[in-house]
């Protein structure tokens, strides 16, 4: 399928579809800002364990520009729940309206441009590759889907998050 072109006026697709059942976001920052509640499905495909987690991600102001990514629930994995977090930092990209993901430690985790509303993101890690997709659905709901493939993991993450309205932080 071809790409679209980038999006130079969000409010032009505000409420509608386009190709693929995309939505086109302008500016991924301005779009990511705020809380959204969380579910992942993560499953080992070898051995067809899966676990879930379920929580928050808040995408807020970092210092210097950019969104820090918070994220805050419990992973269930064979019958056991415990807490899980993870931070990353969402800097602005090379380009006007995408994000360079970072981990924590500030190490590159992937580039992020939603203007089609689907991205296709690679990540090496060790021997494995991690491969994202990243949809957007509307303006209060996104995917992502990570397959890794590699000599120590083979695995499927699939993540739904859903704009917490309670804690937005702009107007789509």
């Amino acid at each position: 399928m071809d790409a679209l072109p980038p999006c130079p006026d969000h409010d032009r697709f505000a409420g509608r579809r386009v190709e693929g059942g995309w939505w086109p976001v302008a500016d991924v920052l301005a779009h990511l800002a705020g809380r959204w509640r969380v579910r992942r499905s993560v499953r080992d495909l070898p051995s067809g364990d899966e676990g879930h987690f379920e929580g928050v991600t808040v995408f807020g102001p970092l210092e210097g520009g950019g969104l820090l990514h918070e994220e805050s629930g419990v992973f269930t994995w064979q019958g056991v729940a415990r807490p899980a977090t993870r931070t990353l930092r969402f800097l602005p990209g090379p380009v006007p309206g995408t994000a360079d993901v970072r981990f924590a430690d500030g190490r590159h985790f992937h580039a992020l441009d939603l203007s089609t509303g689907h991205h296709v993101a690679d990540h090496p890690c060790a021997a494995d590759l991690y491969r994202g997709e990243f949809t957007v659905r509307d303006a209060g709901h996104w995917r992502s889907v990570w397959r890794v493939r590699g000599p120590a993991k083979d695995l499927l993450l699939t993540t739904d998050y859903t704009r917490d309205e309670s804690g937005r932080a702009h107007e789509d």
